[in-house]
């Protein structure tokens, strides 16, 4: 009675979760490193986002407070000399136009000018835009697919429980305890990966338009003003 006490004791000792996945068919276990790979590296990318994505903001409505304050000789900037933020950036490519409406130009010149304003502005907006958006293909594809890779785990747990149940003629818990383990395991972790994926991807995206709708508000904004800049211009000459 004694050594079948201590027996039995040794058996519940071993049955943990780490027992278990060391046990664990090979094919689960490849399932489990992929999906703690998903989740380790859509984890590296929320943190990324998160501290790229809002500093790329504040530093652009920083630029742009500073700019509508008056301020507007400090950002006389060329093509290719802005700063260290998306707004001067987006400015810095109309730079050149800003700074040729000063002299006179005729209604035909002023509307050019202005085009040429908008088109370079939006090409900076869109490389802005792309630049900020790297990563959430990541997100979305994690997000996407980490169930699946779980659910097709979980799959193959099951089997070999059956298997075992097959092979061993024995349909008690301790047979089928360990595959059924794994199969379950395998679906939480799909789970953890892809949840947070979800949910960040939906954020940063929505974060993303809002930058965009930012930049975009500010480069109409100095469009209004560089059509007034030029018109001053040619009433001047």
């Amino acid at each position: 009675m004694e050594s079948e006490g201590l027996q039995q004791a040794a058996t519940s000792s071993d049955f943990s979760l780490f027992s278990l996945l060391m046990e664990a068919d090979i094919i689960v276990k490849l399932v489990l490193v992929v999906l703690l790979i998903a989740s380790v590296w859509s984890w590296s990318v929320v943190v990324e986002k998160l501290f790229g994505l809002g500093s790329a903001r504040k530093k652009a409505k920083a630029f742009e407070e500073a700019f509508w304050a008056g301020r507007t000789d400090d950002y006389e900037l060329r093509p290719g000399q802005g700063g260290n933020d998306a707004g001067s950036r987006v400015f810095a490519s109309a730079a050149r136009e800003w700074s040729d409406a000063r002299r006179g130009t005729t209604p035909s010149e002023q509307a050019a000018l202005v085009e040429r304003a908008e088109r370079s502005m939006r090409a900076a907006i869109d490389r802005e835009i792309g630049k900020q958006s790297g990563g959430l293909g990541v997100l979305a594809s994690i997000g996407s697919s980490s169930p699946f890779i779980g659910l097709f785990g979980t799959v193959w747990g099951i089997m070999n429980a059956f298997l075992k149940i097959g092979e061993k003629q024995d349909t008690s818990l301790a047979t089928v305890a360990g595959p059924i383990a794994e199969a379950l395991f395998a679906t939480g972790l799909g789970l953890v990966a892809a949840i947070p994926a979800v949910i960040f991807y939906n954020k940063f995206s929505t974060d993303l338009a809002k930058f965009a709708d930012q930049l975009d508000s500010f480069a109409q904004d100095v469009l209004v003003r560089l059509s007034r800049r030029a018109s001053e211009g040619a009433g001047g000459s």
